[in-house]
């Protein structure tokens, strides 16, 4: 949440909430929080459906989190429902844009605008008696240095790539011979039998975690060209939740914060002692602001790695991959994951307890520190 775009009026903000979000939002409601005459990026919630009473509890919550974007004083509210053109009559979701004008002025926010996307046109909910606006006269999204244009929706991005069938059987292979060296990688596998001659490529492998933190960063330079036996060995390490959590530790903040990590889930699995809040609360989204192109790239990793892993042992490693999207702002797509991730494993806790943060709609703290 850190582009900041100008938009002279409906239209032309309009044509910036693409580039703000970095997609075309569908069934969505877009709020966009203001400093002064600037926007200061986007919040995406799913359009809502149900009456009265859910729409007050869905403006409280949406409210709430764009007044914790700093120094915000205004807002613009911008509802996308593809089924619904604007015709004739009221326009769909007025109740629940009432909702948010409401909250937002007993909040202190001034609403700069209140728009309808649907079908063809546009429509604004503050001169609904006014017709309908045609999209092919909103502007082209403004240009953005490094910025290549908007994905079609919230969800693009979210599908794995397809591996050969290959690469994905060399993998499964080299995770069996792992699994022979460390144990079951996850839960319901068990250990294969010891073969009369073992493979040296997993004790390599096995000494080769034997440094983690090593492993971990070395792995961010070829996201996409890993060997078999260091993918099994990600896929491995992801599905063992304090090694997964070291991971997701010093992808997020580095390789130093990543020895204290592992430092600290040893202590705590010898001695019981208790992981250090500023190490912990990484993993709870506080704490300084990740590098967005570091997580984009363990991200990028973990994402090629999933489909290459056998079924049962993607759990973690989807688990991961939405942790990493929600670390990056990115809800939508840690919902898409986490839905597989339970398909995979529906006692995974990782993925119960981080359902149960984007059920919630909570972001990491960092996000709203980016925004400043």
């Amino acid at each position: 949440m850190t582009t900041i775009v100008h938009a002279a009026g409906a239209a032309e903000l309009l044509a910036a909430i693409p580039v703000l979000t970095g997609f075309t939002p569908r069934d969505s409601v877009v709020l966009l929080p203001f400093r002064g005459a600037r926007t200061a990026g986007a919040l995406r919630f799913d359009l809502p459906s149900g009456a009265i009473p859910a729409a007050a509890e869905f403006a409280a919550t949406a409210i709430g989190l764009t007044c914790r974007v700093p120094e915000t004083d205004a807002l613009a509210i911008a509802v996308y429902a593809d089924a619904a053109p604007c015709q004739g009559g009221a326009l769909p979701a007025v109740a629940l844009v009432e909702e948010l004008i409401g909250r937002a002025e007993a909040c202190g926010l001034h609403v700069v605008e209140a728009l309808f996307v649907g079908g063809d046109s546009w429509a604004d909910y503050r001169d609904q008696e006014s017709a309908p606006h045609p999209l092919k006269d909103v502007p082209p999204p403004p240009p953005v240095p490094g910025f290549a244009g908007p994905a079609p929706d919230q969800f693009s991005g979210t599908e794995l790539p397809a591996p050969g069938l290959f690469a994905a059987e060399s993998v499964g292979r080299a995770l069996l011979a792992v699994e022979r060296v460390l144990g079951p990688a996850a839960q319901g596998r068990t250990r294969p039998p010891t073969p009369a001659r073992a493979d040296p490529r997993a004790q390599e492998t096995a000494l080769l975690l034997d440094d983690l933190p090593s492993f971990l960063e070395e792995v961010l330079d070829s996201p996409e060209a890993l060997s078999p036996f260091a993918t099994a060995a990600l896929v491995w390490v992801l599905n063992r939740p304090a090694l997964r959590d070291v991971a997701l530790v010093q992808w997020a903040s580095g390789i130093d914060c990543g020895d204290r990590a592992l430092a600290a889930q040893l202590c705590h699995r010898r001695r019981g002692a208790a992981v250090p809040a500023d190490i912990g609360g990484i993993l709870i989204g506080d704490g300084p602001r990740p590098d967005g192109d570091r997580l984009g790239v363990a991200l990028a990793l973990v994402r090629h790695t999933i489909p290459l892993a056998p079924r049962d042992a993607r759990g973690g490693p989807l688990a991961a991959a939405a942790w990493l999207s929600w670390a990056r702002g990115r809800s939508t797509h840690a919902a898409r994951y986490l839905d597989q991730a339970q398909s995979v494993d529906p006692e995974l806790t990782f993925a119960q307890l981080l359902r149960t943060v984007v059920d919630a709609g909570i972001l990491p703290r960092w996000s709203f520190r980016a925004a400043a």
